[in-house]
């Protein structure tokens, strides 16, 4: 059976941190339809205004971030005491668990180009202990395929594997098309999976999805992305629902209210990091 599109999302611009422009795609009115991706930004400019505002210390506590930075760079600092940077191509994952705080800093380049996704945690995870794992271009598989390649981000496509998160399983690829092509992949059928045009756009069974626009699938063994007039950089996200009520408050995601009321109290009462180090 051939995966079909049954719901679309168009991003919208917006701004975040401390004042970061960037494109709200996914966030808390289409979880139900995009379980477990609890968050979608994108991120594109030429323009360092845009962003050098960054993303000064917050917290999470719930989920798991993910960010890719295609063109760019991403400095992070977190309570755990990780400071690092990623570049062109490569991943950050940051499992917040029990609580983490982190900063994001974006110095200013020729071009910055990304996502950032949430990925829920299930309830029985939401309060691991935090993690932080910077994911290079050295353990990023790239595959060459007929018109283009696909970059093996999270996961496993086929008999590549790259890094897998112990809680909720991600097939996460970077899938690059010239013009005028179409291929397929196989596909797990009791997965969801979701297609983010990040450049061009592309059709799915003639379905058109524009550029930064999000689609949700049908179940299915196969899916076929086909270009047209222009090139194309359309990301691959597959997993596992939770269907889990959630309660969202800001950075921290739990599955009820009286636990998203202690995660806010813990931050009031100097209780949040269950582990930490302390910064001069």
């Amino acid at each position: 059976m051939k995966r079909k599109v049954i719901n679309k999302v168009k991003g919208f611009l917006t701004k975040d941190g401390a004042g970061v422009s960037l494109t709200r795609v996914l966030g808390n009115t289409t979880y139900h339809q995009y379980d477990p991706i609890l968050l979608l930004d994108s991120f594109d400019s030429y323009k360092p205004a845009d962003y050098i505002a960054s993303f000064p210390m917050h917290p999470h506590r719930g989920i798991e971030t993910i960010s890719y930075v295609y063109y760019g760079q991403m400095q992070h600092r977190d309570s755990l005491g990780n400071e690092d940077t990623i570049k062109d191509g490569e991943v950050q994952w940051m499992t917040a668990g029990s609580g983490i705080m982190h900063e994001e800093i974006i110095p200013a380049v020729n071009r910055l180009l990304g996502v950032q996704l949430w990925l829920n945690l299930p309830s029985q995870n939401k309060m691991v202990e935090p993690f932080y794992k910077r994911i290079s271009n050295q353990e990023i598989r790239e595959i060459i395929i007929p018109n283009g390649k696909i970059r093996v981000l999270a996961g496993k496509y086929e008999d590549k594997y790259a890094y897998q998160s112990p809680y909720l399983p991600l097939d996460y690829y970077d899938i690059h098309l010239d013009k005028n092509s179409s291929y397929t992949l196989a596909t797990d059928e009791e997965k969801m999976v979701i297609l983010f045009t990040l450049q061009g756009e592309i059709f799915v069974e003639e379905e058109v999805i524009l550029s930064q626009t999000a689609a949700k699938l049908t179940n299915g063994k196969t899916l076929t992305i086909t270009t047209k007039d222009t090139a194309a950089q359309v990301l691959f996200i597959s997993s596992l629902p939770l269907h889990e009520e959630i309660a969202w408050g800001g950075p921290i995601v739990m599955n009820t209210k009286e636990e998203l009321q202690k995660a806010f109290s813990d931050l009031k009462r100097g209780t949040f990091l269950k582990k930490s180090i302390k910064y001069e």
